[in-house]
């Protein structure tokens, strides 16, 4: 087979592909549960690769994986094959979500650093040079559980927007809009809330 005629038959066996998915996701979309299992079979490798790829945490992308395939599932119905490849449309699900999750991961540092700085005593010297000893990852656990009850002592209104914020990786403005708030009276319960949390945290760490 010369290189050319070699060139057409993969392209063609590409389209094939393509074709196959669209039709396995209309039919998805119609309700057919077998369709929606032949397509997990044929992409959760790539997907799962590509949430591994962004997150670095295999246990991680699965969860990503479900819930990219529980969105598929609802919304396969209103996927319009003249915009692309079914494929890819997967594939920017699966990179939006993993996108997000390490957005939240940021959002917790974030908050977790101002709740609990480390003016609060503990000297980081004071571990192993790899910053791994047991003491160290003694008071690390310690910290956590003193955060979780340090946040269940809060207001109402503090502990839900620092919730919403902290384990839910939302922005402020985004917290506003669910909590139907003005944003102003967001970011101050939110500040309120920090600083109650740093004034316990003070007294327990």
């Amino acid at each position: 087979m010369s290189e050319s005629s070699s060139i057409d038959a993969a392209a063609e066996s590409e389209d094939a592909r393509h074709a196959h998915d669209a039709r396995l996701l209309r039919q998805a979309g119609e309700g057919e549960q077998a369709a929606l299992g032949e397509l997990y079979d044929r992409w959760v490798r790539p997907l799962h690769a590509l949430a591994c790829t962004i997150l670095r945490d295999p246990a991680e992308s699965e969860d990503v994986l479900h819930d990219v395939f529980v969105t598929i599932w609802q919304k396969a119905s209103g996927f319009d094959s003249s915009r692309g490849h079914a494929f890819s449309w997967a594939a920017t699900l699966v990179r939006n979500r993993a996108i997000d999750r390490l957005r939240s991961r940021a959002r917790r540092a974030e908050l977790l650093d101002q709740a609990a700085p480390a003016d609060l005593g503990y000297d980081e010297a004071n571990s192993g040079a790899d910053g791994t000893d047991s003491a160290g990852h003694l008071w690390l656990k310690e910290k956590a559980t003193a955060v979780r009850r340090a946040l269940a002592t809060l207001p109402g209104d503090q502990r839900d927007a620092l919730h919403l914020a902290y384990f839910g990786g939302l922005t402020q403005h985004e917290i506003a809009e669910k909590l139907s708030q003005p944003l102003g009276t967001v970011k101050a319960r939110i500040r309120r809330g920090l600083l109650k949390l740093r004034d316990t945290l003070a007294s327990q760490l």
